[in-house]
């Protein structure tokens, strides 16, 4: 800071006070003590003075008016207490201006002093840059083309660059050296940086590979299953992504994660025209068999069916006629089967339900018998995305397949239980 006793009116107040306490007689060292206890309290007093001023009444003053601006930034700056903190320059670049004066006889005492009141001005900066960049952090994150983007990321950054910056202007005050003397040092300390700020850095490049590519944005639903995620994404920072699980449980994944580890980002089945049912129902093999006379007269009398099974006999009666030499044996020729049937019951009952988005893909498949039966999978996308709705649409259609399997002659595998095995031994 620039020395006061260039100012005309530090030189001014000094010689009068020495004139005034030179004519009461006193020495010159008692004129030194005098002037300096006389400047320390008058000095003191406007210091309480300014702080009460701009604390009490100048920040009361700016509230109102924030109140009623129209603006949203200056709210924000009132709610991170921005104000109150360079409120304190007030004070501080008062002292730092009448130290000198007030210290005149004392140098060393004179240099301490405005060290620690640079140093403080220093401080008092560093909080009012973090309160605006929370803030405006707060702000920009209330805006709708950016509420889903990592903002905190780079604020975050800001505030490490701005604390890194003020710290090396605080040594340069207490050392007396240049900050290019501090800087040019933090070249032989890169490794040991490298090593304390790697989960930072690392976070930092995640974050930029997360917003430049769009790979998660705040709101989307993950499912991490190597951290256990399941939920949408709340926060994404500098160093971490909070996700809330549908358990309303937390958890923390570092950032650098979602570019080294896979996850899925249900996003796409949001934004799309439907969500996908994909489940199976498992059909004891032993209880496939040809369609009998008696079974097709049964099904027949099922509206989704009627049609079908007519056209469908009249093709294979066709067919048959001219292929097959003993029609007795039923694998000669093309036969029904109950599963076949069942399979077409199926896709035009799906195929007449509203929930389901016809727009989209329709399949009802047979997938690899395995020892748990044949798998009857229905491959659909439902129009409501909404989790509970979307359950009770799948609930609903499965309700229905599973009470219709013993219309055609179905039965449904399940483990055998130990009861199971007791009526087996009972029969």
């Amino acid at each position: 800071m620039q020395k006061l006793k260039e100012f005309p009116i530090s030189d001014f107040i000094i010689k009068f006070l020495n004139n005034w306490l030179g004519e009461i007689g006193l020495s010159d060292k008692w004129i030194d003590l005098g002037r300096t206890g006389i400047l320390l309290v008058g000095v003191g007093l406007l210091i309480m003075l300014l702080w009460w001023l701009t604390r009490k009444v100048l920040i009361n003053i700016l509230h109102v008016l924030v109140n009623k601006s129209k603006t949203k930034w200056d709210d924000y700056l009132v709610k991170h207490k921005f104000f109150a903190v360079i409120a304190n320059l007030v004070p501080l670049l008062f002292m730092d201006h009448f130290i000198y004066t007030v210290f005149y006889s004392y140098p060393r005492i004179n240099t301490f002093l405005i060290k620690m009141t640079d140093l403080g001005i220093v401080i008092v900066v560093l909080f009012g840059i973090l309160r605006f960049l929370s803030a405006a952090s707060e702000v920009l994150s209330t805006k709708e083309k950016l509420r889903d983007k990592p903002i905190h990321s780079y604020f975050q950054l800001s505030k490490i660059l701005a604390g890194g910056f003020m710290v090396i202007l605080g040594l340069s005050i207490l050392t007396g050296n240049s900050p290019l003397y501090f800087l040019t040092g933090l070249g032989a300390a890169t490794a040991i940086l490298l090593l304390i700020f790697k989960d930072t850095i690392l976070g930092f490049v995640g974050s930029i590979q997360l917003a430049a590519n769009d790979m998660v944005r705040i709101g989307d639903w993950i499912t991490m299953e190597k951290y256990g995620a399941d939920g949408d994404v709340v926060e994404i920072n500098l160093a971490t992504v909070k996700i809330q699980n549908f358990d309303k449980t937390i958890t923390t994944i570092p950032t650098y994660s979602f570019i080294s580890d896979s996850f899925k980002n249900w996003r796409g089945m949001e934004m799309s025209d439907g969500r996908r049912i994909k489940r199976a129902i498992n059909i004891e093999i032993n209880s496939i068999k040809f369609a009998d006379s008696k079974l097709l007269s049964s099904l027949k009398q099922v509206d989704l069916l009627g049609g079908f099974i007519e056209e469908k006999e009249s093709e294979l009666a066709d067919f048959n006629a001219k292929s097959i030499k003993d029609p007795n044996i039923l694998v000669n020729g093309r036969r029904q089967t109950n599963i076949g049937l069942y399979r077409r019951y199926i896709t035009s009952y799906l195929e007449g339900l509203d929930d389901i988005n016809h727009e989209m893909t329709l399949m009802v498949r047979q997938l690899a018998p395995t020892e748990l039966g044949v798998p009857v999978e229905i491959y659909c996308f439902s129009k409501n995305k909404e989790w509970e709705v979307y359950e009770e649409i799948v609930a609903d259609i499965f309700d229905h397949l599973f009470a219709t399997t013993k219309y055609f002659e179905l039965s449904v595998f399940e483990r055998p239980t130990g009861k199971s095995f007791s009526n087996e031994l009972l029969n």
